[in-house]
């Protein structure tokens, strides 16, 4: 099959697949009309002799392979589990942005190569101009953020159920409340098993909590102790997992909270297990420092903005102070045990060493924008549809 041909028949199967979504239906709409555009581009592409170079095969293999993310994306919204795709929120969201990223990648190296083999790109520069322009904004409902916040509940309410049965009610307008949850339940026990089969625990506890939801609807009973499970929503951390696991010993007079506390699970001194990251951090302390900020702040503080705050800092000698409290938030983000005082006396004392651990500590828990180094800020992303 010639490059570009599998693609074209993909961008059909997502633009098919988008109409008859249950769940993300706005962002796989808005996914298909992007695809779309890609494909109009394809079209023209296969009338030009640009399609028979072998320098195109290689793009046009990678654009396939970005597509059939898109195309696995948009079926999980139509057929999996709408409370399942609902927990996983934001998670979803991300993965749209990330697909429609790539996709767009594989294709600005159409007009290099079109450059390099002097084609004349005078019927395509119209197709790319208006893919590049064409920025969609991939984000959750305020409806299904509702929703969302009700599923991850430990306890729910009567007017928690009444917001569920009102968002399933859209979902499946044929059939009543209990016999909608009876079909939740049914898909989610498919995906639990699944889970299983790939020894996937964190997508375990989620998918036993979602089945509990649709047994319990309104479930609040005393004596249940909450546990932190990091799941996609607004606020990047939510409360959303319950056990009836008992307290033991000393623990019966610590609040919950403390009891949740975890350790760090990068040691502060193997920072020479990554050579690389420490040494661009001993040359590059700002740039790292920064990284780490905009990661910690979700977004909010910008990179510059973090060098431009230590530098502020730095005059009055207190960059140390600024350091110490962006160590802190980590360790409140992800629930770690210590204090301001260690903050302050672990960048005081091995600064470069606190920064090497703190973004190993963002990979190891699975914070997206770690890998790969690559220093942006997307939310928690611990499971996949």
């Amino acid at each position: 099959m010639a490059p570009g041909l599998n693609s074209l028949g993909l961008t059909t199967l997502i633009l098919s697949s988008a109409r008859n979504a249950s769940m993300h239906r706005n962002n796989c709409e808005q996914l298909a009309e992007h695809v779309k555009l890609i494909g109009n581009l394809l079209e023209k592409l296969k009338s030009t002799n640009l399609v028979t170079l072998p320098a195109v095969k290689e793009p046009l293999d990678g654009l396939d392979e970005a597509l059939k993310k898109a195309l696995d994306l948009v079926e999980s919204c139509r057929d999996k589990s709408w409370l399942y795709m609902l927990a996983l929120g934001w998670s979803i969201v991300y993965q749209f942005r990330r697909v429609q990223a790539e996709t767009d990648r594989y294709l600005h190296l159409v007009p290099l190569i079109s450059l390099v083999h002097e084609f004349q790109m005078q019927n395509l520069e119209e197709c790319l101009q208006a893919i590049e322009q064409d920025q969609r904004e991939y984000s959750l409902d305020e409806e299904d953020v509702e929703a969302q916040r009700v599923i991850l509940k430990p306890d729910r309410t009567k007017k928690d159920a009444n917001i569920l049965e009102k968002s399933l009610s859209r979902r499946y307008p044929d059939l009543r409340f209990q016999e909608a949850l009876q079909e939740e339940k049914e898909k989610m026990h498919v995906e639990l098993q699944r889970s299983r089969t790939i020894d996937d625990s964190k997508q375990c506890r989620v998918i036993e909590h979602l089945i509990d939801v649709t047994e319990n609807v309104v479930n609040v009973l005393p004596g249940k102790e909450v546990h932190k499970l990091l799941v996609n929503e607004p606020a990047y951390v939510l409360a959303g997992y319950m056990t009836n696991e008992k307290p033991r010993g000393r623990e019966l007079g610590l609040k919950t909270e403390e009891r949740c506390q975890s350790e760090w699970q990068v040691d502060l001194f193997d920072c020479c297990s990554e050579p690389c990251l420490s040494l661009k951090t001993c040359f590059y302390p700002c740039g790292v420092f920064s990284s780490i900020t905009n990661v910690v702040s979700k977004g909010k503080t910008s990179r510059e903005q973090a060098i431009s705050d230590l530098m502020a800092y730095s005059l009055i000698c207190g960059c140390r102070c600024y350091s110490c409290c962006i160590r802190k938030k980590l360790r409140e983000l992800f629930n770690i045990k210590g204090g301001s005082g260690d903050d302050y006396l672990t960048h005081l004392i091995c600064c470069c060493c606190a920064m090497v651990q703190e973004w190993r500590e963002l990979e190891a828990r699975g914070f997206e924008g770690c890998e790969g180094r690559e220093m942006i800020p997307p939310p928690y992303q611990y499971m996949k549809p």
